[in-house]
C-alpha cells in the first residue's frame, strides 16, 4: 500500500467507521473522539490532537463538511477545501480515523462511534460539549484540553487579511 493509500484508508464513511471502531473495541482499544473544522491546520491543532490521542489507543476525528463550516463560521470559510482538510488530518500519524459530518454538531456521529473518551478544546467546559450525555451514559469520560494561546484559524485569517490591506 502506498503512503497516499494509507492516508486514504483512514478516511471513513458512517458504515466503515462503525465497523472499524467495533474491530478496535473488540481488541480492547480505548477510543477517543474529537471534532472540529480544522480549516488551517496549525500548531495548536497538532498539539491538541496529539494530546487527545495520548488519552487512549485510537483517535477518531470528526471533521465538519464545507457546508457545515460555512454555516458555523460564515461565507468566507472554510479557507481550505474539504479534500485538503481531510487528507491533512488523515496524514497525521496520531489520527487513526477521520470522518466528515454534514450537520452543525457531531451528536449523531458520537452516538455512532460511542467513544470511551470525548474531548474538545479548552474553550468548552465538559458539560457543554456536544455528546457528553451519550459518553457519560456509557461510563466514558468527557474532557476539555487546554488551548495553546495565540494559535487559531481566525488569528491566521486576520493576519492574512491585514497583510493584504497593507
Amino acid at each position: 500500500m502506498t503512503n497516499f493509500q494509507q492516508i486514504e484508508a483512514k478516511i471513513h464513511t458512517a458504515a466503515s467507521i462503525q465497523a472499524q471502531v467495533n474491530t478496535w473495541r473488540a481488541a480492547g482499544d480505548r477510543i477517543v473522539f474529537t471534532n472540529g473544522c480544522f480549516d488551517l491546520l496549525h500548531f495548536g491543532h497538532i498539539h491538541y490532537l496529539a494530546a487527545a490521542r495520548d488519552l487512549g489507543d485510537r483517535l477518531v476525528v470528526g471533521m465538519n463538511s464545507g457546508a457545515s463550516v460555512r454555516r458555523l463560521k460564515g461565507p468566507r470559510r472554510p479557507i481550505n477545501d474539504e479534500a485538503t482538510r481531510t487528507h491533512l488530518l488523515a496524514a497525521l500519524g496520531f489520527v487513526d480515523a477521520l470522518i466528515v459530518f454534514e450537520s452543525d454538531t457531531p451528536y449523531d456521529l458520537i452516538g455512532l462511534v460511542q467513544p470511551d473518551i470525548l474531548v474538545k478544546g479548552g474553550d468548552w467546559r465538559p458539560e457543554q460539549i456536544v455528546g457528553s450525555d451519550l459518553v457519560l451514559a456509557r461510563g466514558g469520560q468527557v474532557l476539555s484540553l487546554p488551548f495553546i494561546d495565540g494559535y487559531s484559524t481566525t488569528n491566521i485569517e486576520q493576519k492574512i487579511i491585514k497583510s493584504n490591506d497593507e
